[in-house]
């Protein structure tokens, strides 16, 4: 079996941070979303990948070369521009070869393995597999109405909703997929929808089956759903002390803390992530924040956020919640004001909060 991983989209959900960067490698506690993704399918025994790349793939290239790092063989299909999640299965035709494949979202994040979703599929016999999860506003989604264990109807961002059940964005398709994608028409939006592809194997006799999620999931294309997402890897991640602690430091909760880093008189209350060559001076950085390389933060407060590479916070009034700062993007002030500020900052930008 080999794996198909959609890497490509524009990330609108997520601009500015993904006018400059690719949304699949905007980092969840100091990794790129897309990593997690490869270490899923990897975990699953999947050695042969297909990263279906567009306007951002030199930048997916660069970032995951050939795969060994992961354990994985990546070929790399691009895509001239979005097609829909369909066009991306057609275009990989030629790559698969005949076999049996895993579709999966680049810009998802799912915590539990996906080893029982392919050996379920192996074994039985049917077209497609789709992994579903209960979601408490499927209006947002792709829905899947079950009956007898068989999925019988797709419906895309329904306004009024049948079930509760949405598509999480992992697949499993055999070859018979592409006489699907072949079969139907673009969308109104002008796109090959999977959605689409699905409900024609249905309509036409093939057997789809679901798969529900028992673990966390969550589609990152939202700002909040970022955080989240954010919030739980940090949960999960193991602490660790490799920088240097100066005069007057507080630790409390689970931190981790890379090599390079340099924390002074300030209070850590975990869990946080501070990255390579931050530098953390008089500050508090707070519950569910995470700090990457060479970020610094100087006489402020800050919790709830992710700050991208090399951006700062300078004596910032108020605490900073709820935020993402993209790389190098600077915060500042000059006077104090007992307020609370939320950001959501492209890569190189500034902003002076009067104090």
């Amino acid at each position: 079996m080999k794996a198909l991983v959609l890497a490509g989209g524009s990330g609108t959900r997520l601009r500015p941070i993904t006018y400059t960067r690719a949304k699949q490698l905007v980092p969840v506690a100091n990794k790129p979303i897309l990593f997690y993704g490869l270490e899923t399918i990897a975990a699953a025994g999947i050695s042969d990948v297909g990263i279906v790349i567009g306007d951002t793939g030199a930048e997916i290239r660069e970032a995951v070369g050939d795969g060994s790092r992961f354990g994985i063989d990546v070929t790399y299909l691009p895509q001239d521009r979005p097609r829909g999640l369909a066009h991306a299965v057609l275009i990989s035709e030629q790559y698969m070869a005949g076999e049996p494949f895993l579709m999966y979202l680049g810009d998802n994040l799912i915590t539990e393995s996906i080893g029982p979703m392919v050996e379920a599929f192996e074994g039985s016999g049917a077209q497609a597999h789709v992994l579903l999860a209960h979601v408490p506003n499927p209006t947002h989604f792709g829905v899947a109405v079950c009956e007898d264990g068989r999925v019988v109807r797709l419906i895309e961002k329904p306004a009024d909703p049948p079930c509760d059940t949405a598509l999480v964005g992992v697949y499993l398709f055999d070859s018979t997929v592409f006489e699907a994608v072949k079969a139907i028409e673009p969308s109104p939006r002008g796109e090959l929808e999977i959605t689409d592809a699905i409900q024609w194997l249905v309509d036409n006799g093939h057997e789809v089956k679901p798969f529900e999620v028992q673990g966390w999931w969550k589609d990152t294309g939202r700002l909040e759903d970022l955080l989240e997402a954010n919030r739980i890897m940090l949960e999960r991640m193991e602490p660790l002390n490799e920088g240097h602690m100066g005069p007057a430091v507080r630790i409390e909760g689970k931190v981790r803390i890379e090599a390079g880093a340099i924390v002074e008189g300030s209070t850590l209350r975990g869990p946080i992530v501070i990255g390579p060559g931050a530098r953390i001076t008089d500050s508090y950085i707070g519950p569910y924040t995470a700090l990457g390389e060479g970020v610094q933060v100087r006489g402020s407060e800050i919790e709830h956020s992710i700050m991208l590479q090399h951006s700062r916070l300078e004596d910032v009034g108020g605490r900073v919640t709820d935020s993402l700062l993209g790389v190098g993007a600077v915060v500042r002030s000059t006077r104090s004001t007992p307020a609370a500020s939320r950001f959501m900052l492209g890569d190189n930008s500034e902003v002076q909060v009067a104090r």
